[in-house]
């Protein structure tokens, strides 16, 4: 009884798995219905368009990366230090003592001397 109990566990939530994946993305995507008349002389031609975008989080960019998370440099794509005197225009500032600035793909990233992350400026570095 038991092994069948747990049988039916396992079958429940792989099937399951991917109803979640599907309505996980479904949220990260909205759709726009723009609806277009035109008018000829023959008559009226209605034209729907249908268009999907992403949506953007602002507090959650592409790698996932969160303030107070400790960041790992093997998982940030085009590691490296950045010199903030160089993008000062792009909003980046003098980082405390033991604080840096690091890049991670075009995102630049505020990092404690613990490698936490203190700040994140999502496509500053480009």
């Amino acid at each position: 009884m038991f092994k069948k109990l747990i049988q039916a566990t396992i079958a429940a939530s792989m099937a399951a798995t991917p109803m979640i994946a599907a309505s996980a993305e479904a949220q990260s995507q909205r759709r726009e219905v723009t609806t277009t008349v035109q008018q000829r002389p023959n008559g009226t031609v209605v034209r729907k368009t249908t268009v999907n975008r992403q949506v953007v989080n602002r507090n959650n960019n592409n790698r996932g990366w969160r303030k107070g998370q400790r960041f790992d440099r093997r998982q940030a794509t085009n590691y490296r230090v950045v010199d903030y005197r160089q993008f000062r225009q792009r909003r980046l500032y003098a980082p405390a003592r033991g604080q840096q600035w690091v890049r991670s793909g075009n995102d630049a990233i505020l990092i404690g001397g613990n490698n936490q992350i203190l700040n994140i400026i999502a496509n500053a570095l480009r």
